[in-house]
């Protein structure tokens, strides 16, 4: 049990000291970017599924 926390305590350690974390301005930034082009991803998904929607509707219209 004691060489897991050891483990844990050191894994902090190591997250305080080691590890270059990106400036919060920067994140800021890029999280903008991330949610615009999500949301831009989302609405060309949605477009083209409400054409394709169309077109099959349509498709099956025809044949009846």
């Amino acid at each position: 049990m004691a060489a897991i926390i050891t483990y844990i305590k050191d894994s902090f350690e190591e997250l305080r000291t080691n590890v270059s974390w990106t400036p919060r301005a920067e994140l800021q930034r890029l999280v903008v970017i991330v949610f615009v082009f999500s949301v831009l991803f989302s609405l060309a998904i949605w477009g083209a599924d409400t054409v394709l929607s169309s077109v099959v509707s349509g498709y099956f219209k025809f044949i009846n």
